[in-house]
């Protein structure tokens, strides 16, 4: 809530900002998944009657907490485990349990990046999904589609205890999140036909607010750059009682503490959650949060985070992909728009997953999961394939804007 009267200085709200990015926490690291649920292949987005059906089991085995987004998209955010092959292994089962529950209740699950069926309606009617619609909305579709249609398999891995290593880690993290981004491309449809575009996903996050959603420029110093990122951000919205107020003019946060506004002056807390409306490819808050990613079928989900997150705790894998991939920071867009078909960016993204593969059995992970990924790589990079490109060969056949729903397991899966 803001204040009547000044009570922030900028130095005071930038040690906010860093301790909010860049403090100590413990290590960890954790995924979150997203899908669209159907029914007989029609979209359900009546969030009540998904949360009947995903809840009637009582808490989720591992203990992932279940959420909705504004377009009915379910949500599941895996608590933090000690190493990768835990974090896959407790978020597996967690959403193969939401298979089962949906199925029984006669609901499916379908992972892909962004849904190209019917314009979906804001169905989470909370002061915050209104104003940041009323805040994307000056620019545009784009922050509705965002908001209702897309989905994505979010990481979130600690930093290294040693400073120059997590140094290293945000570092190559920037550069290696548009090859990742293309390699797992998953959403090449935009109202139920061709967009032209690989990932439809990132390409909706590309047409949005830059200064909320482009990465933070790195230079010398990580925490110094996303404190200004974050001050020099607009602020989406103020919160004023049980409404939020969307700023009119456009200010920044740095602008907020310095002028005010009628509404009030900033506050701690107020500088707390500008921060959960800044939406970076790499985020961080108190460890690395991984945001260019589609939602992706299994087990092709669990491939993605395997490799993901070995390409950045591996501290030897670390140093022999930041010069393979130096600069690539640049290719957001032709990541999104070529995607592993752009001759450079794809034959680095061979170098990169075939530089990754051998580290995948140094780790504790499943062999079925390890096969799994040399499976991926034969189909796809060395074939500069991606899976959005399964999509649109089954949309020349047939005309389906979605893959198939997500399998429901048995006992005899992994």
């Amino acid at each position: 809530m803001p204040s009547p009267r000044p009570t922030l200085t900028i130095a005071a709200a930038a040690a906010v900002i860093r301790e909010a990015g860049f403090g100590v926490r413990p290590p960890g690291m954790g995924l979150e998944l997203e899908w669209f649920v159907t029914r007989d292949g029609v979209a359900v987005t009546d969030i009540p009657t998904i949360r009947a059906a995903v809840s009637a089991g009582g808490s989720l085995p591992h203990g992932s907490r279940i959420t909705f987004e504004p377009g009915g998209q379910i949500e599941i955010s895996a608590p933090p485990s000690s190493n990768a092959a835990s974090a896959i292994r407790g978020a597996e089962r967690d959403a193969r349990e939401v298979m089962v529950r949906l199925a029984d209740a006669g609901m499916a699950a379908v992972a892909i990046g962004l849904d190209a069926g019917a314009p979906r309606p804001r169905v989470v009617d909370e002061p915050r999904y209104r104003a940041m619609d009323e805040y994307f909305s000056r620019d545009g579709s784009a922050g509705a589609s965002m908001m209702r249609a897309t989905a994505s398999l979010q990481i979130n891995l600690g930093f290294a205890a040693d400073p120059l290593a997590a140094a290293a880690q945000w570092e190559l993290a920037h550069d290696l999140a548009p090859i990742l981004g293309a390699v797992f491309a998953h959403s090449p449809l935009f109202d139920a036909r061709p967009s032209g575009w690989q990932s439809s996903r990132l390409a909706v996050w590309l047409a949005l607010d830059p200064a909320r959603t482009g990465p933070v420029a790195t230079r010398d110093d990580a925490s110094d750059d996303w404190t200004q990122y974050a001050l020099d951000a607009p602020v989406m919205l103020l919160r004023t009682g049980d409404e939020c107020l969307v700023p009119d003019p456009v200010m920044t946060m740095r602008h907020w503490i310095e002028a005010g506004h009628h509404a009030g002056h900033p506050t701690v807390d107020d500088v707390a959650y500008h921060l959960t409306t800044l939406f970076p490819p790499i985020r961080p808050r108190g460890w690395l949060e991984l945001r260019m990613l589609d939602a992706l079928p299994d087990p092709w989900w669990q491939v993605a985070a395997a490799m993901s997150i070995t390409a950045l705790t591996d501290s030897a894998l670390v140093a022999e992909l930041t010069p393979i991939v130096q600069g690539c920071r640049e290719l957001r867009l032709t990541a999104a728009w070529w995607g592993v078909h752009d001759p450079d960016l794809g034959a680095t993204a061979c170098r990169v997953v075939d530089t990754i593969l051998p580290a995948l059995d140094a780790q504790d992970f499943d062999p079925s999961l390890v096969a799994d990924a040399h499976e991926f790589a034969r189909r796809y990079v060395r074939r500069g394939r991606s899976l959005a490109d399964d999509r649109l060969a089954a949309w020349h056949v047939s005309g389906a804007v979605a893959p198939a729903p997500e399998p429901v397991p048995t006992a005899h899966r992994r």
